[in-house]
């Protein structure tokens, strides 16, 4: 039988077409009005997808370049900040604030787990110490699959000085954010991930209060100086040269998004985290019928899920047999994690049948594999259900 091979890692992702065919057609040079005509449109649809009036900027980074911006920029050598970690992604944070001389207090829940709500509040008004400069946490710790709280985290900054940064690099087309709404005063994203396109990219929307808190930053930053992206995006031009064929095929993947509402963006970017949403809990439902245990079960991200495998048994042997049976390629845990959790991803370009593919995989390695005691057609019946009850919706 011939074997297609599959993505199913949470980023890089599954490629759209389109966008894969604007890429091959970029051939325009930066500084000239086809580009900057394009730049803008590109810019102006990531207002819309992120969903904020704040000005948005794109770099030519992956998603760690904006997190490192939003420390150099924001931040001053020895000004204390709060991390919220439960993960490897979170743990980034502390090493970047660490790399700027930025004095963090760490805030640790464990892998799988998300904060509670009450540790947070107690740790931003410790007695006798000056405030935070900034907040910085993930919306969706990839490497546990957990999503986090950020709603509720921005109403115990709201009214103060200290700003508030998220990672919402896997968040961004999974679940739903009011930017302004809440005081989300830098949120990041990247391109390889529910924007169905390469590495290469990586996208932040920045506040008001947060450029007012540049003026008095003191560390060094020189290509990630968010000043220069700013003035530069007015003149639909970047600081520096730019990813000319991934910004034609950002513009692409937005243009698809907004066709699957009719051409409404805003409407396309709630279809797109619907979609990631439906599949997140149609995977989770068969794996579970498959007799698979859920890593993070309280507080289950839609970008992907995390599934710990049976005690004595090593999860790289699921996904080394999906990947060798189906070419289906899936990611085993991370750090502490890796042999005990494998991840599915479900956000991008994603949809119903692919998740029913993945479950009948997945069956095959349960049974064959693992050993489990399965029955042909239970996972995907239970996905099946999950479907069925979100359409009559």
């Amino acid at each position: 039988m011939i074997r297609k091979t599959r993505l199913f890692t949470p980023g890089p992702t599954p490629l759209l077409p389109a966008a894969q065919f604007a890429m091959a057609a970029a051939d325009m040079h930066h500084r000239t009005p086809e580009f900057r005509a394009l730049f803008q449109k590109v810019l102006a649809q990531l207002k819309v997808f992120v969903g904020t009036q704040n000005d948005v900027l794109l770099l030519a980074s992956s998603g760690t370049g904006a997190m490192e911006a939003s420390v150099s920029n924001l931040t001053s050598p020895g000004d204390k900040v709060l991390v919220l970690t439960a993960g490897k992604f979170g743990e980034r944070w502390v090493d970047l604030v660490k790399a700027y001389g930025c004095v963090p207090d760490v805030l640790e829940a464990p892998y799988g787990k998300t904060f509670k709500l009450d540790d947070i509040r107690a740790a931003l008004k410790p007695e006798g110490e000056s405030p935070y400069r900034a907040v910085y946490m993930q919306a969706s710790e990839t490497s546990t699959t957990v999503s986090h709280d950020v709603e509720g985290v921005a109403k115990l900054l709201k009214g103060t000085d200290t700003l508030l940064v998220v990672d919402g690099i896997t968040g961004l087309g999974t679940q739903s954010f009011d930017v302004d709404g809440w005081g989300i005063d830098v949120l990041i994203g990247g391109s390889q991930k529910a924007v169905m396109m390469p590495p290469g990219l990586a996208y932040l929307s920045v506040s008001e209060k947060a450029w007012k808190a540049m003026d008095s930053s003191k560390n060094p930053r020189y290509y990630f100086d968010l000043r220069k992206e700013r003035k530069n995006a007015v003149k639909g031009e970047s600081a520096y040269t730019p990813a000319v064929s991934l910004v034609a095929g950002l513009g692409a993947a937005l243009d698809y998004i907004a066709g699957q509402a009719g051409g409404d963006l805003e409407k396309g970017r709630i279809a797109l985290i619907d979609n990631a949403q439906v599949n997140a809990k149609a995977t989770r439902e068969g794996l579970k019928a498959l007799g698979f245990t859920l890593f993070a079960p309280d507080s289950p991200s839609a970008a992907a899920t995390a599934v710990a495998v049976p005690e004595g048994m090593d999860s790289g042997a699921v996904v080394k047999a999906l990947k060798e049976k189906f070419r289906l390629v899936t990611a085993n845990g991370q750090g502490t994690m890796q042999g005990k959790i494998f991840r599915v991803a479900h956000l991008g370009f994603f949809d119903y049948l692919d998740t029913v593919a993945f479950l009948g995989a997945a069956e095959h390695i349960a049974k064959d594999t693992l050993g489990l005691p399965v029955e042909y057609g239970q996972a995907v019946a239970a996905a099946q259900k999950v479907y069925a009850e979100a359409v009559k919706q």
